[in-house]
Parts: structure tokens; sequence; C-alpha cells
């Protein structure tokens, strides 16, 4: 038995026909993508299934690991239209979302006309988003959330498809503000980025300090892209996997009736994460050319969907656990 949003009825040879559309399409997504960034395979299919299920993404990574490249690259080959925002102490809300400013007509009246900010895009970049105040990072809440904001009292419309790609740097810590916990459970997945693997770094080496560099290619465009979007909301759920996702989430939550969470886990992930797995699932089986997502990929995607929807108790980081420890036991228990 498997589950389904509520949609207009898609018969299962249109289901297979679109799927394998789409299919060949990310297949063309992530070619173009690898002619640009090289190796970190993980950290592209994680990023283009947050895309593809409709979310934000926030990329953690010590500097120097491609993630502006990446975010660019991105926007370029799914056609979307890009800016990009380098987070600062000093940056206001206003300089995010826009502000109103009086003009005078040759009638000599006056009236306000709201000017759009950066925000006002269809991929937008959070450079070093911990940087900026609390009061700034809180002008992406309602955007995130709700794809439109509200400025002296006036909704404005975010073009759609709407995503946020921030970056994050774990290392140093002076000068920045931690995200609240609102703000990252706007964010559908947490990926880690590492340094690339041998292979890959030698490639680097020798491609990019020579006097021509790859360009990214533009492959779909944003209508295409809320296509794709709208049929990995149309695929079936096996509910055995909505029981996995179920169990998993519930799990990671103190006072579950799981004693060694109840131990180590200050608080745990709200019903948004249940739904952040689902749509993820979703998407990384489409990205692996599967019409409906397995167990497996609820595992895979547990630790990027959790990690930053929960928190240890003092207990368990004195104990020198991590989140990611506690994930990954959860995660084997489904």
């Amino acid at each position: 038995m498997s589950l389904t949003i509520k949609e207009p009825a898609m018969s299962e040879t249109e289901m297979v026909a679109e799927a394998e559309r789409a299919l060949a399409e990310i297949g063309k997504v992530r070619q173009a993508v690898g002619k640009v960034i090289f190796g970190q395979e993980a950290v592209v299919e994680r990023t283009l299934v947050a895309i593809l299920a409709g979310g934000h993404g926030l990329l953690v990574g010590v500097p120097g690991l491609a993630k502006t490249k990446l975010v660019e690259t991105l926007g370029t080959v799914l056609g979307l239209d890009g800016r990009r925002i380098q987070f600062t102490p000093d940056l206001m809300p206003s300089d995010i979302l826009g502000s109103e400013v009086m003009e005078q007509n040759e009638t000599g009246r006056r009236s306000f006309r709201f000017i759009r900010g950066p925000i006002f895009a269809q991929l937008l970049m959070a450079d070093e988003i911990n940087r900026a105040s609390p009061r700034t990072q809180s002008a992406l809440l309602q955007s995130m959330q709700e794809y439109h904001v509200t400025v002296a009292g006036e909704r404005h419309d975010l073009p759609s498809p709407f995503h946020v790609l921030a970056t994050q740097n774990p290392l140093e810590q002076e000068g920045t503000y931690p995200l609240p916990e609102a703000q990252l459970d706007r964010f559908l997945m947490q990926i880690d980025i590492d340094y690339p693997e041998l292979a890959a770094e030698r490639r680097i080496l020798i491609e990019t300090t020579g006097t021509a560099n790859q360009k990214a290619e533009n492959v779909l465009d944003a209508d295409r892209l809320k296509t794709v979007q709208a049929l990995i909301r149309r695929m079936p759920v096996p509910e055995s996997v909505v029981d996995a996702i179920l169990k998993l989430v519930r799990s990671a939550r103190p006072g579950s009736g799981d004693a060694q969470t109840d131990r180590h886990v200050s608080w745990g992930p709200g019903p948004r994460a249940s739904q952040a797995l689902t749509l993820c699932a979703r998407a990384r089986a489409l990205y692996d050319g599967r019409l409906a997502p397995s167990i497996d990929d609820v595992r895979d995607l547990a630790e990027p969907v959790l990690q930053h929807r929960m928190a240890l108790t003092f207990a368990a980081r004195a104990e020198g656990m991590t989140v990611r420890d506690v994930i990954a036991r959860l995660a084997k228990a489904v």
C-alpha cells in the first residue's frame, strides 16, 4: 500500500513517461554541474535533492570548498535568477527585503514606492549567514516558509520557484551569531562539505590553475524545474517508508520511550522534519531513477535532515557524543 498527496489523477503510463523525461534532464544537470564542481558527489546530490524537493539548504564547510561556486553553478544550470547577499554584522533587514522611498512627481504630489531587495530572486545565496545579527537573520524567516515578505504592512510575493542556499563556516565563531532554532528548521537539509578526495583535488589543481576554466551551461529553466518538483510531490510513498519516517523522527524526541534518547537529546525534531524526510526521499528516488522511495533513502537522508533540528544534553556533550552519533544509532534501528 502506498500513500500519495491528493493531486489530479495521473495514469501510471503518464507517471512513468514524465519520470523518464525528468530523469534524463536530471542526468544532464548532474553532468553540467560535474564539469565545474569536481568530486563532492554527495554534496551535489544532496543540494540538488533539496532544490528538487522544493526546499532550502544550509551548506556548512570551511572556506575554499567551492560552496559559493556550487550555488552559482546551480543557478546557471537550472536557469534560475540568482542573487547573492554577503552577510555582515552591519547588514540590515532592509538590505535584504527592500525598502520604501518617497518620490515626488511633477505636480508636487508625494508617494512611497517600494524598491525590491535582493531577496526577490529565484535562487538566493546567503553567504556566511551567521555573520549577520539575529534581527537581520530573521528577515528570511517569513520568506523561507510563506514565500512572501511584508514591508510597511504590504505583502510582496516572491518569484517562483524560490530557494535559499546559505553558507556557514563551522570553524571561526568569533563575531558570528548562531542561527536560532526557528531559522534552522526552515532549512530542508544541512549539507556538510568535507575536504575533497585525492583524485578530485588533483583534478582541481590541474584544471583551475590554467588560463581556461570550465563554465557552467544552462540545462533547465524555472518552469521545467517547477514541473519536476510537482512530479516529485505526486510520487507514491510506500506505507513501510512512511512508518520508517515516523519511527525515526519520533524516536529522536525525548519522552518517546527511548531511554538513550531521553538521556542524550535535549530537544528533538518536530513534524516539519517528517515532511522534509518524505519530500527528500521522493526527490532522491527520482534522482537515482526510481519511481518510489525506499527505507534506504530514509536512512541516508536522516543525518542531513535531522542534525540541525535537534540538540544534545550537557551530559551527552560531556561524554563526547555528537548529534551524528545519535542519528546514526536511530537510523540503524529503523
